[in-house]
């Protein structure tokens, strides 16, 4: 339900764009990221900053879209995301205690200090290849083409990262111990 929630607004605006045009789409968009961060807070009685940061280059990205009547600008928006999310991550290297994705998954997870590292280093380059991909589709391809790759495309490559980075993680799963029941024994 969470991943449906962080992607309405993303499948609002392919939604608007295949029933109108792009500019409708980005206006829609918009919206959907302010009423998901009122949505969230008051539910929560708090914000996340992944909507906060998607809500603020949403809104200057897509504002101006939609001012200078310029698509180039909404087409940015996810190279500027994920370029935010992987300064993000490699700062959390240097900055604090942990790097970001221990604090996100250091309470189901125990893995080595040099793996989390790792993992962390290649969210970030992933990042960064997403934020490429991104332009190069942008400025290489149609509009259509475009929108088509932002949500199934860049959610595609995140489905197929998160899985393989599953399989990295899982040879660090222990087991939990059973104890034998009475009639085993």
């Amino acid at each position: 339900m969470k991943f449906l929630f962080d992607f309405f607004p993303i499948l609002l605006f392919f939604i608007a764009y295949k029933m109108f045009d792009i500019y409708v789409a980005t206006a829609v968009a918009i919206g959907a990221s302010f009423i998901q961060v009122g949505w969230y807070w008051l539910q929560h009685r708090r914000f996340e900053k992944m909507h906060i940061i998607t809500l603020a280059l949403i809104a200057v990205l897509g504002g101006a879209t939609l001012i200078f009547q310029d698509e180039t600008f909404i087409k940015w928006k996810p190279s500027v995301v994920n370029w935010a999310f992987a300064v993000a991550f490699l700062g959390s290297q240097f900055i604090g205690h942990k790097p970001i994705i221990r604090r996100m998954m250091d309470q189901t997870v125990t893995l080595p200090d040099s793996l989390w590292n790792k993992l962390n280093t290649a969210w970030a380059l992933f990042f960064i290849l997403l934020g490429f991909l991104n332009l190069f589709v942008a400025y290489n391809y149609d509009t259509d083409t475009w929108v088509n790759f932002k949500l199934f495309g860049l959610t595609g490559l995140s489905f197929i990262f998160i899985i393989a980075q599953a399989f990295v993680i899982g040879r660090y799963v222990e087991e939990p111990e059973t104890t034998p029941s009475k009639e085993e024994s």
